[in-house]
């Protein structure tokens, strides 16, 4: 059942709540499977990953990618593969390894974290995007496969993005990938000891079906260019697809 975000009916007593949802049931987990696209495939993180992902971080020469991370970055392999094998037996985040088909090899990671079943409600963080990730079309579409899980095949009715409030490429990203921005918790955590605001994003179900098709829509091999270049941006297509609903 698909409600809008502010639906409100009166009850017994004339005071508003929240529209009735009788058939709603607790969402299943997430699967340990892998999520199939056209150019990248994201899979549960195995300790065989370390390698090629300590190797693609490595590309991020000055560590500028952890500045907002939970962790450090790691000081050498062994240190990385610890981690990995810490991740690959965490149920939550369950984090994801993000594999670019072409080369057939691992080149970041992202997780599903404060799963909430019984209230169908999912969070996408721990993202890292190595530098061989970034800027591609790999990137997006492995942000499309989470959604779609959460949406289309487990039934969630909220999908989550949280963020450093200074961190303005997440937030780009956030609104790029078709997020509403909903306001900042302040002082809400310490880390790496320093205060951090949290900036607060969602998508909610009745909203997927045009996030859906502007992901589809760009991620088609149509819209690009004989040199790989978009014809039409994805936040453009967010635009034009919320404003069609």
């Amino acid at each position: 059942m698909t409600i809008s975000a502010n639906s409100a009916v009166q009850n017994r007593f004339g005071q508003p709540v929240g529209a009735a949802l009788p058939d709603w049931t607790p969402r299943p987990l997430p699967p340990a499977s892998p999520m199939y696209g056209r150019y990248c495939r994201v899979e549960p993180i195995r300790p065989a990953h370390a390698d090629q992902l300590f190797d693609a971080n490595g590309d991020d020469q000055d560590g500028r990618n952890f500045t907002y991370l939970f962790v450090e970055p790691p000081a050498g392999i062994d240190e990385y593969r610890a981690w990995v094998e810490k991740m690959s037996v965490s149920k939550d985040p369950m984090m994801h390894a993000i594999i670019n088909l072409d080369s057939g090899e691992a080149v970041g990671v992202g997780s599903f974290m404060r799963i909430d079943p019984n209230f169908g409600v999912i969070e996408i963080g721990n993202i890292n995007f190595s530098p061989r990730l970034q800027r591609t079309r790999a990137a997006t579409e492995a942000m499309f496969l989470m959604m779609r899980r959460a949406f289309d095949e487990l039934g969630y009715r909220r999908y989550e993005w949280k963020c450093d409030s200074l961190n303005a490429p997440s937030r780009a990203a956030a609104a790029r990938y078709g997020f509403t921005f909903e306001g900042v918790f302040r002082q809400a955590v310490v880390y790496k000891n320093r205060s951090r605001d949290t900036a607060w994003f969602s998508i909610i179900d009745s909203e997927w079906p045009q996030v859906k098709s502007a992901f589809e829509h760009w991620l088609d091999p149509e819209n690009f260019d004989a040199q790989g270049r978009q014809r039409e941006s994805l936040g453009a297509l967010m635009a034009r697809h919320r404003k069609a609903k």
